[in-house]
């Protein structure tokens, strides 16, 4: 894995694991979805070619351009067929509310 050199991208997300008929839905409640994480940037470049971040057992690969999840895994392993990915970005700690990729980005996995 290479490094990436200036970190224009957002520094961290919220992951949110829905089943793929929520997907349809705006923005599901984070409450509500059947697991959820908040991924730091490790500075490091996936094996997808985009920035990893990992957290809270999740390890994802995120173009950051799109705020498309290009490569997940959940406690080591990929996610069952019948589940989505949807992401929000988080500024401070604190989950965006304008802007690309908020409220979510559907991101459909495998």
């Amino acid at each position: 894995m290479s490094s990436v050199g200036i970190m224009s991208h957002p520094q961290s997300y919220e992951i949110l694991l829905v089943p793929e008929h929520e997907a349809d839905t705006r923005t599901p409640d984070p409450d509500t979805a059947l697991r959820s994480a908040v991924v730091e940037a490790t500075g490091d470049m996936g094996e997808s070619g985009y920035p990893r971040y990992t957290g809270e057992g999740v390890e994802a690969d995120i173009d950051p351009a799109t705020h498309t999840v290009e490569a997940l895994l959940v406690d080591g392993t990929e996610i069952d067929y019948g589940l989505t990915v949807r992401i929000a970005e988080h500024i401070g700690g604190r989950p965006e509310e304008d802007g690309p990729g908020a409220p979510g980005t559907d991101a459909p996995t495998g």
